[in-house]
């Protein structure tokens, strides 16, 4: 990336050793380059000792004068892997200078507000400016003027809908699972009619019979959720070993969600359990021992 000495502080960029591009850099375009944490460990193997060595970016030679400290991920752009040479340089140099209009092409502008009140107010300021310069008007504009507030509005829009569509999936298979529960536990019930019958037979009340099948249920339902829970543990650490355009996913399996997912579990078996347990407990002794 060509960039300016004030990337430094509206990229919010930390130097681990050296120094940034400076105004001496920009306007003697200089054969300078920063580097990332990722790209001097890739290179070099460490990132110390790093600064004064030479790297070659198209044929040409660049000394390093500073490396950057370790940011990690954004999405799928990892910041480490990111190169910064002065503007002046890279315009000049090692994209072919090229022109549109008479001027150098820029990419982009990055602006940073004093503050989050005032970012509404920046993109308005910068989009007036920007319709001035390229003497265009509202709805035939050849820029594109956004905000980290925007974007993020439109990340949580989306992380809230695949929340939703997630979580609606989740409970049609907490249904569909706790249907299968409440089956077995009615199979159980009439294959063990009989068993029911004796236990009543001899003094089982009708609260034993009923906590009997709920505890069958919870303990059924629970295993399941242990099992599940050790499936979702395995899958999140396997995503952890897949790079994204460079950057690895770091899965996080909180004590909380485990608590959570086991309770659910329980809750389901519990609740899908209690036609099975009680079906059970209404049979009477003399019916349920004739039972064949």
């Amino acid at each position: 990336m060509g960039v300016t000495p004030g990337y430094e502080t509206v990229g919010s960029l930390t130097l681990e050793d050296g120094v940034f591009i400076s105004d001496e850099d920009q306007s003697a375009r200089s054969l300078v380059v920063v580097l990332g944490n990722s790209v001097a460990e890739n290179l070099f193997g460490t990132t110390e000792g790093v600064v004064g060595q030479k790297v070659r970016l198209n044929g040409q030679s660049f000394k390093v004068i500073g490396v950057l400290a370790s940011k990690g991920s954004t999405g799928f752009m990892n910041q480490d892997d990111q190169v910064f040479v002065p503007l002046s340089t890279a315009l000049k140099r090692l994209v072919g200078g090229a022109n549109f209009r008479g001027s150098s092409v820029i990419n982009q502008i990055t602006i940073k507000a004093d503050s989050a009140k005032t970012v509404d107010q920046v993109v308005s300021a910068a989009t007036l400016l920007m319709r001035d310069r390229h003497g265009t008007v509202e709805g035939a504009d050849d820029f594109t003027v956004t905000s980290q507030k925007a974007t993020l509005a439109t990340a949580t829009q989306v992380a809230d809908t695949m929340t939703i569509f997630l979580g609606g999936i989740a409970g049609i298979s907490l249904m569909v699972g706790g249907i299968g529960i409440m089956n077995i536990m009615l199979t159980t019930v009439s294959e063990r009619t009989h068993e029911i019958g004796l236990r009543k037979a001899i003094g089982a009340k009708r609260n034993d019979i009923l906590l009997q099948f709920l505890v069958e249920s919870t303990v059924l339902s629970l295993a399941g959720g242990l099992i599940g829970v050790a499936i979702g543990w395995g899958a999140a650490h396997l995503m952890g070993t897949i790079q994204f355009s460079g950057s690895t996913i770091t899965p996080v399996v909180g004590l909380d969600s485990i608590l959570l997912a086991t309770l659910f579990s329980m809750a389901v078996g519990l609740f899908f359990g209690i036609y099975p347990a009680t079906r059970a407990a209404r049979l009477q002794p003399v019916e349920a021992l004739r039972y064949e």
